[in-house]
C-alpha cells in the first residue's frame, strides 16, 4: 500500500499544536500488515517558504522537508493557523501556491485562522466554512463570498476542508482519516488524542478500543452486506481492505481462508448472480445491465457471466423470454 502524501505548510509564527498535533495523529494511523506489523497509512512532510528553519508563535523551530517550489506531489495539503498567517505578506504567498497546486491536490483543508491562506485564492467564494470564533468577523469582512458557519466545528465543502475550536486540529485530522480508512481506524488513533469525558464519578467514558488483530470473521461481518449495496462501486482488493483497515496482501489470505473465494472472485460472482436477475427486467440492455453491476464494460461481464453460467448473456435472455411467453400462452388458454 502507497502511504498518502499529507503536506503542511509552515510559516513563520505558525501555530505549533496546530501543525505538530494534526501531524501526530496522521502518524498514529496504521494498518494492520499481518503478523504483528502495522503500515503507515500517512506520509508526512512540512512545507517552508524556503529551506530555512521556521519558528513558531510559541517559539519553538522546524526544519521544512521541502520548499514551495521543491514538494512533490501531495494528496492533502493542510494548512496550520497561528498569528504568522493573519500577516499579508504570509497568506497572499500561501494563497498563490495554493491556486497553482489545486488541480493537483485531491484535497485542501484549513485548522482555525488557515482559513486566511485559503480565502485569498477564491476557491472558497460561495462555499460554507467556518473557523476560530476570534477571527470570524475578520474573515467574513476580508471574504465576503465566503458563508461562515461560526457554530459548527467542522465543515467539508467539495475539497475544501476548515475547522475550529480548541480541538480543531485534532477534528481535522480525524475526519480526513475516517473519509480515507473507515470509522475502525479512526476510533483507534482518536483513543490515543481525544480526552474522555467524565462519568460523574472521576471515571472516563471513551468508546471500546478497536482490535487491530481480531478474527477475520468478524473483521467481514458488515463488509459482505455492503458489497451487496455497492456492487457499482469501486470493489477491488484495494479498496476492500481499507475498507477493513487491513492492508492488501494480508486481506487477501483471510478473505481467502473465510470465504474459500479471493475477493475478486467472491465479487465476480456477486455482480454476475445480480446482473442475471437484472436480465429479467423489461427494456434493459446489456450495457445497462454491466454498468449498474460495477463491470467496466460489456464485454467484461458476457465473459464473466459465460463462466459462470455457460452461456451468453443474450443467450440467457433468449431462454428466458422463450419461457415467459410460453407461460403467458399457458395461462391465457
Amino acid at each position: 500500500m502507497i502511504a498518502k502524501r499529507i503536506g503542511f505548510l509552515g510559516f513563520e509564527g505558525v501555530a505549533a499544536s496546530n501543525l505538530a498535533g494534526a501531524a501526530d495523529v496522521f502518524a498514529a494511523a496504521v494498518l494492520d500488515g499481518g503478523y504483528g506489523n502495522r503500515i503507515p497509512c500517512y506520509q508526512i512532510c512540512t512545507i517552508g517558504f524556503s529551506s530555512e528553519r521556521f519558528r513558531a508563535e510559541s517559539g519553538i523551530t522546524f526544519t521544512p522537508d521541502s520548499t514551495l517550489e521543491t514538494a512533490s506531489e501531495l494528496d492533502t495539503i493542510v494548512i496550520p493557523g497561528g498569528r504568522g498567517i493573519r500577516r499579508a505578506v504570509v497568506s497572499e504567498r500561501i494563497a498563490d501556491w495554493i491556486v497553482a497546486h489545486a488541480d493537483q491536490t485531491r484535497r485542501i483543508g484549513a485548522i482555525g485562522d488557515g482559513i486566511y491562506g485559503l480565502g485569498p485564492t477564491g476557491l472558497l467564494d460561495g462555499r460554507e466554512v467556518t473557523t476560530h470564533w476570534r477571527y470570524a468577523t475578520d474573515v467574513t469582512r476580508r471574504f465576503p463570498k465566503l458563508q461562515v458557519a461560526l457554530r459548527r466545528p467542522l465543515v467539508k465543502d467539495g475539497a475544501f476542508y476548515t475547522s475550529s475550536g480548541p480541538g480543531a486540529a485534532v477534528d481535522l485530522s480525524l475526519a480526513l482519516i475516517e473519509e480515507d480508512y473507515g470509522p475502525h481506524v479512526a476510533l483507534a488513533v482518536a483513543q490515543e488524542f481525544v480526552t474522555s469525558s467524565g462519568n460523574g464519578n472521576g471515571q472516563g467514558k471513551l468508546p471500546k478500543p478497536y482490535v487491530f488483530d481480531s478474527q477475520p470473521a468478524d473483521r467481514f461481518a458488515e463488509l459482505v452486506p455492503w458489497i451487496m449495496r455497492n456492487l457499482h462501486e469501486d470493489l477491488s482488493v484495494n479498496a476492500l481492505a481499507r475498507r477493513v483497515c487491513m492492508c492488501p496482501g494480508h486481506f487477501n489470505r483471510a478473505f481467502k481462508s473465510v470465504f474459500g473465494n479471493t475477493p475478486a472472485e467472491f465479487v465476480e460472482r456477486l455482480r454476475v448472480n445480480e446482473a442475471k436477475r437484472r436480465l429479467s427486467v423489461p427494456k434493459r440492455t446489456l450495457d445497462t445491465i454491466a454498468a449498474s453491476v460495477g463491470f467496466s464494460d460489456a464485454q467484461a461481464f458476457r465473459r464473466a457471466f459465460k463462466r459462470r453460467f455457460g452461456a451468453k448473456p443474450r443467450s440467457y435472455l433468449k431462454v428466458f423470454d422463450s419461457t415467459m411467453a410460453t407461460s403467458s400462452n399457458g395461462k391465457a388458454a
